[in-house]
């Protein structure tokens, strides 16, 4: 294989990404973000919440607009939305610095608990599902494009079979990511406690015998339904009920 085919397929991985940072740049420079930043600026924190939750409804996402309007809720108190905006902001994007730091506040302030994530999978937490996507998807057009190759080649190359097998690697390390950031603390049964005064209990009642009292912004893994509660792992490794009217996905 040449150099000018593998440049091709780094490409195709590099004009991916720029897509997506250029669909967020985009709704950034709505009107409608700009009027919501100003509101925020003034002091004005419902109407920037108002705003900002405008475009999240429109489905404009970016780690900026979920940042700020984590912001304009920790402004009002509530810590809870907070917290959920700001883990929303890190699932888009979880090198978000600023989100990071005031997610620790935010938690600090709140008391919240969180989810235990067994080692590796902090590993795999940095990264995204679009950065995994991708690096799956070209490894794997870089093995058929080789193993094609190979085959046609009067002569065995080595380097081709190298190639090969590191991108084999390189895919199914990637799929794996993928399943596991899905499945995982952090992946689409992830959900944050926005109601307060919140206890989970062992059935689906309120007289039910608590089991652990989940202050806002608490980590839940939403594990089934049942009518109006939520079966959820919590921190500390338990188990139990929650009204399912107290919780967000953190997931959209």
């Amino acid at each position: 294989m040449n150099r000018r085919t593998v440049f091709f397929f780094i490409a195709l991985a590099a004009i991916a990404l720029s897509c997506a940072t250029a669909r967020s740049v985009r709704g950034e420079q709505n009107p409608a973000f700009a009027k919501a930043n100003e509101d925020y600026n003034a002091g004005r924190f419902q109407e920037a919440v108002d705003g900002y939750q405008s475009l999240v409804a429109s489905g404009q996402w970016s780690a900026n607009l979920f940042y700020d309007l984590g912001n304009a809720w920790f402004r009002l108190g509530n810590f809870g939305e907070a917290i959920l905006n700001y883990e929303r902001a890190l699932a888009l994007d979880p090198h978000h610095p600023e989100s990071d730091a005031n997610l620790r506040i935010a938690r600090d302030e709140a008391r919240a608990l969180e989810l235990r994530t067994a080692g590796f999978l902090r590993y795999i937490e940095t990264g995204t599902f679009t950065q995994y996507s991708v690096a799956a998807s070209v490894a794997l057009w870089i093995v058929l494009f080789a193993a094609a190759r190979l085959f046609f080649l009067r002569r065995r190359s080595a380097g081709l079979v190298a190639l090969i097998v590191f991108s084999a690697l390189i895919s199914s390390g990637s799929i794996y990511a993928l399943y596991a950031l899905e499945t995982g603390n952090k992946g689409k049964d992830l959900a944050i406690v926005t109601g307060k005064n919140i206890e989970a209990r062992l059935a689906t009642a309120d007289n039910a015998r608590s089991i652990l009292a989940l202050p806002p912004g608490s980590e839940i893994k939403v594990l089934s339904e049942r009518g109006d509660w939520i079966y959820a792992a919590l921190p500390n490794d338990l188990r139990g009920w929650i009204p399912a009217t107290s919780i967000e996905r953190v997931r959209l």
